[in-house]
């Protein structure tokens, strides 16, 4: 007798590239919130953490990319932050 054949899960499309830091940032913290509320199925709370984890790669270059910036704007070393 043959196992019946095992569902196979939807392949997701590429999801966009992020238009900024900051609406990554926001798409980012509402899949925490909605994964944190502990009421998604298995198979989208495991959607969501991959989402989640690129949109933290995205966040994680953006931010080494204008450290980097600064580095060259101040002369190759970073100062510390100090407010006005």
């Amino acid at each position: 007798m043959s196992k019946p054949p095992m569902p196979t899960s939807k392949a997701a499309a590429p999801a966009a590239v992020p238009a900024s830091y900051e609406l990554a940032l926001d798409e980012l913290e509402r899949l925490v919130a909605s994964m944190e509320a502990g009421a998604l199925p298995l198979d989208q709370l495991l959607d969501s953490y991959r989402r989640g984890a690129e949109l933290l790669g995205f966040c994680r270059a953006r931010l080494q990319a204008v450290e980097q910036q600064v580095k060259v704007l101040e002369g190759g070393e970073m100062k510390t932050w100090e407010e006005s």
